[in-house]
């Protein structure tokens, strides 16, 4: 009789690529420190890899925030662009602001949850560099996320003649801050009393921020604006 045979043991898995250890160690440490107070040191020991590693994959420091902004932002930017393109074939081609502002806050809103195990250092990540206090580290942000949110601009303003350009510019500024802060969950703990300890950003408050951020639009000129 033949002896039975033995489970076979799984193969130990295969650690990540390094360029992929790299961009997730940045995303964690610059969202925890800042990119300033992260030296390429401390993100290359978290990644077990070298300075060589970041200069090849990346080019530099700049280089490999600049990876990890894309990698963030990639899916939110094709969804974005995809909805504006619908929305712009559909009807007369010109979008309504509720539809604008719930295909840009919305595809924001679940960027956290779409990210799985990486969404909470995503969250912080974002929050982290919008908050960044040097204007080249916002500066280069924008330069990822400006393409698409150019065209939402535009069409914002195209559906609000009766706003100046400069007024409308305003409000999406306005629009892009708050939906940051929800991102990183920071809006809700402004005012940590009403909301549940340990609870993610949800669909329900990103709802409250589409009709907020709509009324918002919808608001008349402010005195004085100058067209």
């Amino acid at each position: 009789m033949s002896e039975p045979k033995q489970p076979t043991a799984a193969p130990p898995s295969r650690p990540a690529p390094t360029r992929d250890r790299l961009l997730d160690a940045a995303e964690r440490l610059f969202g925890e420190h800042g990119f300033a107070a992260t030296s390429l040191r401390t993100v290359t020991v978290a990644a077990e890899a070298n300075v060589a590693a970041v200069n090849y994959h990346f080019g530099s420091k700049e280089g490999l925030l600049r990876a990890v902004v894309e990698r963030a932002m990639a899916e939110v930017n094709g969804e974005r662009l995809r909805l504006l393109e619908e929305l712009g074939a559909a009807g007369d081609g010109r979008p309504g602001v509720a539809e604008l502002v719930r295909a840009f806050v919305m595809t924001g809103a679940r960027l956290v949850g779409r990210s799985g195990e990486r969404g909470a250092s995503v969250a912080r990540f974002l929050g982290r560099v919008m908050a960044e206090p040097d204007p080249a580290i916002r500066r280069l942000f924008a330069t990822e996320v400006g393409p698409v949110e150019g065209r939402y601009l535009d069409a914002l303003r195209a559906a609000l003649p009766q706003l100046s350009a400069a007024e409308v510019a305003f409000r999406f500024r306005a629009m892009v801050g708050l939906l940051g802060l929800h991102q990183s969950s920071a809006l809700g703990d402004l005012h940590p009393g009403d909301a549940a300890e340990g609870a993610a950003p949800g669909d329900d408050d990103a709802g409250r921020l589409v009709t907020f951020l709509t009324a918002a639009f919808h608001a008349p000129p402010t005195t004085g604006d100058e067209r």
